[in-house]
């Protein structure tokens, strides 16, 4: 590993230039160098040094996320086998992983390189899909292919058979990913700071209905049934197979598998306390008002009616 050596993880698509520039130039003051992968050569400056992923994990210091939680959920997958240190940046939309703005990326690199940030550890969940092993920091997913019948699988926890579902998706996340996907298809809310795994269906039709909690030590299996329709695979959000109709998927929960760099994790919590509410939490008002930054909330008390 080289401590002078920091990776960049970049969004696929979104136009990064300016976020990189700031990295770049703090770099250059800084005398660290930078490496990507292979893929985005063409996206960064030549001063940048380009590696194929497996090298660019293993020699670096820390990565530097730039995009939403995907690109930052990436990032960690790219880590698993090699924990190092994910920062990351915001490009993206309603992100509950990111915590830097572009404005702060200095000071947060400086921090980054003097290690003076805590570590938020991520658990995932390990996949065996029909024989091929893949990582899930939010969840995977089974979800029926329109016109073509409804997922149909059979749920074993530990080896003992539980049930079959009968619905539109079946959902496995991690207490990270109850936010996502499981949360849309009416799954609970789970405490990041809680270890479990939740399994949830998305429009059953029959067989269980509701979301099932269990434990980290516990065993997940799920089986197509000879009647199902096929299937696209989802490993968070991304997917992994476009279509199977036969065949099973193992999943254990892998404790501490990726770090998360925090920079302040009283502020982070109050602005992922502030996204929840968009999703209609039922936080009061007053909540909310002291959530917003000190000159919103002058600005808010200056247009307020006397009573």
């Amino acid at each position: 590993m080289d401590r002078s050596l920091l990776g960049l993880v970049l969004h696929p698509t979104r136009d990064a230039s300016e976020i990189i520039a700031i990295v770049a130039d703090w770099a250059a003051r800084h005398g660290k160098g930078l490496a990507v992968r292979e893929e985005d050569r063409d996206r960064v400056p030549a001063s940048v040094e380009a590696l194929p992923q497996d090298e660019l994990v293993n020699r670096v210091s820390a990565l530097i996320s730039i995009g939403g939680d995907g690109t930052m959920l990436g990032a960690l997958r790219s880590t698993v086998d090699n924990p190092k240190p994910v920062l990351g940046v915001h490009l993206g939309r309603l992100g509950f992983l990111v915590e830097v703005e572009p404005p702060e990326l200095p000071e947060a690199l400086d921090r980054l390189t003097h290690k003076n940030f805590t570590v938020e550890a991520h658990s995932c969940l390990a996949c065996d899909v029909c024989g091929d092993d893949v990582v899930a920091f939010n969840d995977i997913a089974l979800i029926r292919r329109p016109g073509t019948g409804l997922v149909i699988a059979t749920l074993a926890v530990d080896g003992q058979r539980y049930g079959y579902y009968r619905c539109d998706a079946l959902v496995v996340s991690t207490p990270t990913g109850s936010t996502a996907y499981s949360y849309a298809a009416g799954g609970p809310l789970v405490s990041p700071a809680t270890q479990a795994v939740v399994v949830t269906p998305s429009a059953p039709m029959a067989g269980i209905s509701r979301s099932v909690v269990l434990s980290p030590e516990e065993k997940v299996r799920l089986e197509l049934t000879p009647d199902s329709g096929p299937v696209a695979v989802e490993v968070d959000g991304r997917v992994f197979r476009e279509a199977t109709s036969e065949g099973a998927i193992d999943i254990t929960y892998r404790r501490e598998a990726g770090m998360v760099v925090r920079l302040d994790p009283r502020r982070y919590q109050e602005r992922n306390q502030l996204k929840l509410s968009l999703m209609d939490l039922p936080l009061l008002p007053d909540q909310l008002r002291e959530l917003l930054p000190q000159t919103f909330r002058e600005q808010l008390d200056r247009r307020e009616i006397p009573r």
